[in-house]
């Protein structure tokens, strides 16, 4: 906040630029001797509450963590699929995507989003692949049966009907004839 505006409302309540600046250094101590992450700093003709210096760092790779990375289109299919149809394997997510899905498996893994539920009874006893809680969490869903039912989503993807065109009929030709259809 800029001081003229300080100084504006301390002449609204009938205080002087003295009583301002004992409140701002009461601050600046009350920041500086009671441990706080944040000072009190006069910037540019104004003050400012700042991190402090020493914890910027720690501020810096808190907020990186707690801010979810955003998901490719196909993080995010191989995510629903996993999501509908858990307990479900690697074969049976690369079928119904018709493309390789071990990067994005192992994406998903790290972000916390999936996680390895058991072993499938075909041969070589694959993985299967289950959401986690962390999934449930980043999508603001208590359970799975939040999820869109699928003629939910249906109805929700489904491309809006347009009118369509009228048929015109084409002027015969100078013999007599129609013109051939292009259907």
């Amino acid at each position: 906040m800029p001081a003229a505006d300080l100084r504006a409302i301390a002449a609204h309540a009938d205080e002087g630029d003295t009583t301002l600046e004992a409140a701002l250094e009461e601050l600046r101590l009350h920041y500086d001797t009671d441990g706080h992450g944040v000072e009190l700093v006069e910037v540019a003709g104004g003050w400012q509450i700042l991190t402090r210096p020493e914890y910027t760092e720690a501020i810096e790779r808190a907020q990186l963590a707690a801010r979810p990375q955003r998901l490719s289109a196909a993080a995010l299919e191989t995510l629903a699929i996993i999501a509908y149809r858990q307990p479900i394997g690697r074969a049976e997510i690369e079928e119904i995507r018709g493309v390789g899905a071990g990067a994005i498996l192992k994406s998903l893994h790290e972000r916390g989003l999936i996680d390895i539920v058991g072993r499938g009874e075909g041969l070589g006893r694959p993985l299967l692949y289950g959401t986690t809680s962390s999934f449930l969490e980043q999508f603001a869903l208590r359970h799975l049966e939040e999820l869109p039912r699928a003629d939910e989503l249906a109805i929700a993807l489904r491309t809006p009907r347009h009118a369509t065109p009228t048929s015109v009929t084409a002027a015969p030709t100078s013999n007599g004839d129609s013109p051939p259809r292009a259907d």
